[in-house]
Parts: structure tokens; C-alpha cells; sequence
């Protein structure tokens, strides 16, 4: 029977609990394998005793992002890591729209300010996003007015200070009134979607939490969608190797969808809205164990 790791992190204040984990600890358990929830970081883990280390909920990753990126290294070098530690490495920097709007991918327009760029690049004509390019659970993302654009500037220099690459993006208004959805694929099929709400009300400060999925509810995606997200997956690097994607698009100005984000390292996969997904889930993550 096959060895299998749901790899995630240690709880803490920052760190969301990842109800999904244990519900499919229990049903690959069911499906005849050894399934384990293994914390990345956990320096008496064995990867090499599994067939397969499927990244879960890494979710404390994006403050951590070196040692994440070491650790899926060297533990893609003595099992196979889903997904593969090249993937998890180009997706873990969202300058990764860039290259899908190169690739022809309909992406929301983004400019990247590193360290030492300054706030020239802020807008001051329009509504925007400020966030970091390394991020998840909106963390250090915050929207702006024109006449907020010294409360921006704050923001960019407490993440330049911490290392952090923003990104900024035009607040995108299709997403008040069509929202934002989560495509999720799994074993190169579409597993189920989702839509949810606005995640950045106007004067949220960008160090508070946020609920990062108001509003969750199933969504049938529509053709238009499914093109531009098996469009955005065929762009990846290494594309045949991934086990799971989601795929996060909002309406642009011109009413069609485009790519908020792509999530190739751990997506919460929203199983308590989609349960009959689970035998579907266990099934992919067997199947890649046995190869």
C-alpha cells in the first residue's frame, strides 16, 4: 500500500486551520493507504519513507519563503513532491503573472516594486491593490484611493524594509459584483469552483486580518472561464506534472475573466462546500503515490 504525506504547519496566530486535512487523512486511510499529516519543517520527518508528499496546507510558507523553498528541494530529491519543488518555486512569486501575460494569458494588469524601486509606481489616477509578491490570506494587502496614497506609501516601505517585492494592480470592480472564482483542478480535471466575495473593503488596514474567503459559495463555471484557466495551467512550467491548481479569476473592465492568481502550492480546497469531491481528491493522490 502507498505511503502518502499531508504536508502542513504548525498552528499558530497567523496560521488558518486546515479543516480538509484531516478529512482526507481519514479517507486515504479508508482507501487502503498510509496517509500521515507531517509538518514541513519537522526536522525528524523521513520523506524518503513515502511514496509521495502531497503539499496541503503549507499556509505559514509566504514569511518563510527560503526555508520553504530549500525544504521542497531537498524533498523533492528523495521523494516525489507534489507539486514539484521547480513548480512551488515559480509559483511562489506572483511576478509569475508576468509570464503568463507574455504567454498570452488575460492576467489583471500588475507592476512589481522590489526593494529600493521607491513609490513612483503608485498610482494616482485610480483605485489600486497594493500586495506582496510572496503572499497568501490577503497578508500585507490593502486597497487604496488616490487620496490615500501616503497611507500607501507607509505600507511600501514596512514591506521593502521586510524584504517583500509588492505588487500593484487596479482594484479590479468586477469582483463588487460578480466576485471572485476559484477554479480547482486535481489530477488534470476540473474538480469543482468556487465564488466568493470582495476580500479588501476600502480602509482596511493592510497589516489587520482578513476573513479571506467571505461569502463562499459552489459556482458552475462557464466556458469563457474554463478557456482562460486551462490556458493560464497550460502556460506553467512543467504543466503535465501537476497534481492540483487552482486557478483564481475575477471580470475585467471589459467583462471578461481574467487570472487573479494562480495557486500551485497549497490551495485550500474548500471540501466542507464540496464533499463530494473527496473520493475524487483521494483517488488522484493514490493514483500519483502508485506511479
Amino acid at each position: 500500500m502507498p505511503r502518502i504525506a499531508l504536508v502542513t504547519c504548525r498552528p499558530g496566530p497567523e496560521v488558518s486551520v486546515d479543516s480538509d486535512l484531516p478529512v482526507l487523512v481519514r479517507a486515504l486511510r479508508e482507501a487502503g493507504a498510509e496517509a500521515d499529516s507531517v509538518y514541513w519543517d519537522d526536522e525528524r520527518a523521513d520523506w524518503g519513507g513515502y511514496d509521495l508528499a502531497v503539499i496541503r496546507s503549507t499556509w505559514d510558507y509566504s514569511w518563510r519563503a527560503a526555508e520553504f523553498l530549500a525544504w521542497a528541494q531537498r524533498c523533492g530529491k528523495v521523494t516525489r513532491l507534489a507539486n514539484p519543488a521547480e513548480v512551488v518555486r515559480w509559483n511562489a512569486d506572483k511576478r509569475y503573472l508576468g509570464e503568463l501575460a507574455a504567454a498570452g494569458v488575460p492576467v489583471v494588469p500588475t507592476r512589481y516594486l522590489a526593494p529600493g524601486d521607491g513609490a513612483d509606481g503608485l498610482p494616482l489616477d485610480h483605485e489600486y491593490v497594493v500586495k506582496p509578491t510572496s503572499g497568501a490570506g490577503a497578508r500585507f494587502a490593502a486597497r487604496y484611493t488616490p487620496d490615500e496614497h501616503d497611507t500607501a506609501v507607509r505600507q511600501l516601505a514596512r514591506m521593502h524594509a521586510e524584504g517583500f517585492t509588492a505588487m500593484v494592480q487596479p482594484y479590479v470592480r468586477g469582483i463588487d459584483v460578480s466576485g471572485e472564482r476559484a477554479l480547482q483542478f486535481y489530477g488534470g480535471r476540473l474538480l469543482h469552483a468556487s465564488r466568493k466575495g470582495a476580500v479588501l473593503a476600502p480602509g482596511t488596514p493592510y497589516d489587520e486580518r482578513k476573513v479571506a474567503h467571505p461569502g463562499l459559495e459552489p459556482w458552475t463555471p462557464t466556458p469563457a472561464e474554463l478557456t482562460v484557466a486551462e490556458r493560464a495551467l497550460a502556460a506553467v512550467p512543467q504543466a503535465p506534472e501537476l497534481l492540483y491548481a487552482r486557478v483564481d479569476l475575477v471580470d475585467g473592465e471589459d467583462g471578461e475573466p481574467r487570472v487573479m492568481e494562480l495557486e500551485l502550492v497549497e490551495p485550500n480546497l474548500f471540501l466542507s462546500l464540496h464533499t463530494a469531491s473527496v473520493p475524487r481528491v483521494v483517488e488522484a493522490i493514490v493514483t500519483a503515490a502508485s506511479r
